[in-house]
Order: C-alpha cells, then sequence, then structure tokens
C-alpha cells in the first residue's frame, strides 16, 4: 500500500508520509528516530509505508515527541482513510453493477415498492442494495450467505445463486417484521394438521393456515417468482421463529401443497435450507413426509389397488380423505397411474391459486 492516494482529483496521504520527512529531517536514522519515539524501528518502517493505520498511542506520542497535537495526526489518518474509502466504494460499485446485469430490477419496482428510476443503473443498485439491506450486492454471490444450497448448488449458475439469494433475503427481511412467539415443533405439528383440513377451501385457507402457522412461530412466506432463482422454497431459523418461504411459480393445487409440505417436512426434520427445481439427495426425506402428510398411506395403497382413476373415483377418494381432488391427481401423475397428458381429468380438477399478499 501507498502512502498516499489519488482519486477524482483529489490527493490524501498517509500519516507516514509526514513521519517519513521528519525522520528525513531530523538528521535519525529510522531506528534511532524510533527509539526516540518510543516505539519499534519495525513498527515505525510499516507506518511511514502507509501499510498500518496511525494509532492513538502513536499520535499521542508524536504530538509529545513534536510538539503538534493529537489531533493533528488523527485528522491526517481520518482523510486519508475516507479517500480510501471512497475508493474501496467505486471499485465496490462496479462490481456490483456486474451483479445487478444479472437481475431485473423490474422485480423489485412491481413487487418491493421500488421506485421507477430507468436508464438509472447505479440509483437501482441502491435502491435494491438498500431493499435487501445488504451492504453490497456482491454478497448476493455466496452460496453460505443465509442457508444451505445442498447439493445441487453444484448445477446453478452464478445468476441462479444470486437470484435465489435474493427471494431468501426478501423472505428473511419479511419473516424479522413479523412478531410470533418463539418456534414451538408441537404447536407447529397442530397447526400442520389444521392447514390439511383446508386444501379444498381454495378461497379462504392462505389467511387461516399462515395464522396459524404464526401461532407456532413458524412465518409463511409467500413470494412472487423471480424467473431464474430456481427456488421452489427454503426454510430456515430467524430469532426465535422459523421462516417458510414458496414461491407463486407452482400454485395449481397439486404443486403448490406438495410444495409447501416438503417445506414443512424440512422443518420436521431439522434440515433448513433452499429447495430448487430439480430434486437432490438429502430431499427423499421432505417428499416422503409430504406424500404421507397430504394423502395417508394406507388408504392411498387401498385406492390405488382398485386401479379405477376416474373423474367420480379420484373426487370420492378426495372426500373420503378430506382432500382437494388436484392433490390426489397430482399424486397419482407422480407415481405413473394417471398419464399428465390426461387432460380431461387435468380440466375437471385443475385449480390454480392466486394469493395476494402485500408488501
Amino acid at each position: 500500500m501507498s502512502n498516499y492516494i489519488e482519486f477524482n482529483d483529489k490527493i490524501a496521504f498517509h500519516p507516514g508520509y509526514y513521519i517519513k520527512e521528519l525522520v528525513d529531517e531530523s538528521g535519525l536514522t529510522q531506528e534511532d528516530f524510533a527509539k526516540r519515539l518510543g516505539t519499534t524501528p519495525k513498527n515505525l518502517s510499516i507506518l511511514i509505508r502507509g501499510e498500518q493505520s496511525l494509532s492513538i498511542d502513536i499520535a499521542v506520542k508524536l504530538s509529545r515527541m513534536i510538539g503538534t497535537s493529537m489531533n493533528y495526526w488523527l485528522n491526517l489518518q481520518n482523510a486519508y482513510d475516507s479517500l480510501v474509502a471512497e475508493f474501496k466504494s467505486r471499485e465496490e460499485l462496479l462490481e456490483e453493477r456486474r451483479v445487478f446485469k444479472l437481475l431485473d430490477y423490474k422485480y423489485f419496482r412491481e413487487n418491493l415498492g421500488a421506485p421507477d428510476l430507468s436508464r438509472k443503473t447505479d440509483q437501482q443498485i441502491e435502491q435494491v442494495r438498500t431493499l435487501l439491506k445488504v451492504a453490497s450486492l456482491t454478497v448476493l454471490e455466496k452460496q453460505d450467505l443465509a442457508v444451505s444450497f445442498r447439493s445441487s448448488a453444484n448445477e446453478l449458475t452464478s445468476a441462479n445463486v444470486i437470484k435465489a439469494n435474493v427471494m431468501v433475503q426478501i423472505a428473511i427481511n419479511e419473516t424479522l417484521k413479523i412478531e410470533a412467539p418463539k418456534y414451538n415443533k408441537a404447536k407447529f405439528e397442530e397447526a400442520v394438521k389444521y392447514a390439511l383440513t383446508l386444501t379444498t377451501n381454495h378461497g379462504g385457507f392462505y389467511p387461516l393456515m399462515r395464522e396459524a402457522f404464526m401461532k407456532s412461530g413458524v412465518v409463511l412466506v409467500v413470494l412472487p417468482n423471480l424467473s431464474g432463482s430456481k427456488i421452489n422454497g427454503a426454510t430456515k431459523k430467524v430469532g426465535n421463529n422459523v421462516m417458510l418461504m414458496v414461491n407463486d411459480r407452482r400454485m395449481f393445487s397439486d404443486t403448490f401443497w406438495f410444495t409447501l409440505f416438503h417445506e414443512v417436512g424440512h422443518i420436521m426434520n431439522g434440515d433448513f435450507g433452499i429447495t430448487f427445481e430439480k430434486e437432490t439427495e438429502g430431499e427423499d426425506a421432505a417428499d416422503k413426509y409430504a406424500e404421507d402428510a397430504l394423502i395417508p398411506p394406507e388408504k392411498y395403497q387401498l385406492f390405488v389397488n382398485k386401479g379405477e382413476f376416474t373423474i367420480q373415483s379420484i373426487r370420492i377418494f378426495a372426500e373420503e380423505i378430506g382432500r382437494d381432488p388436484g392433490i390426489v391427481l397430482g399424486r397419482l401423475k407422480n407415481d405413473k397411474k394417471v398419464e399428465y397428458t390426461d387432460w380431461a381429468l387435468s380440466q375437471a380438477f385443475a385449480h390454480k391459486y392466486k394469493i395476494v399478499t402485500k408488501w
């Protein structure tokens, strides 16, 4: 590091620059000057080269030795540090621009209330930084920023990682806004049982379920999908609470409830992290939890053994177990008992949710 810096037509000298002048003018060697100052020659040499900040102790000793004020030396250090910080901030902004190119400002404007700043990239970066509550957008490149990415992270691009972290940061910030009691697993298990009774309540299940989860210390956050994040959901301990986030990309009744209960399974297993589109190792337990919670395995096996998968039979079975028929159809398709191309069944039971959230 140099003992001076030039940036934006400004120049600032490290205190070591002036100490070097004092040593030269004194006619002493650096070793003798260091002894008079009450420090080591090595420490003085590092200071002169600008590789170490001036300490209050040295500032006091210089003021006594030279007859200046302590603040004179500390102000020199502050002026130098300020210009260095300005320079580093500019370098950081250049890196942030690189990250920002992988994002779509429209997402933040339409969903998070960011102002319309057309073609004002640096101001847009500042807005996104503030909304996410991060010091720099470059932190979004870190896979260990907030939660585990699990094993599928090896297949993710830099853009995927950044966008996944954006969604998680938004969910964490929303969770922090909620005043919820401490997470209680037993209460959460009861809330989950209650949620299962709401699958046919298409118009009003969400606020009821969210309230029940919150009373157990689990904050449910449904986010607008950020294209390219490849996230299905995420869970994380946030203070005394647990965040449970899913996006609105998979909002048909079967995919929504399976995605939700997959994340519930992760919470029950104490396995927090991000679930991506492609299922990876470590997801089997959460899958099994979701399957068995949504459709009792014994009853499902009896139904499957009959081999009759008509609109009427599916509807009757769904009523028997108290579930939305779309959930049953989704399971049958996943188990290859029914073709995904069976449009008659799909049209009979397809229901797409639209959850409106206020940010």
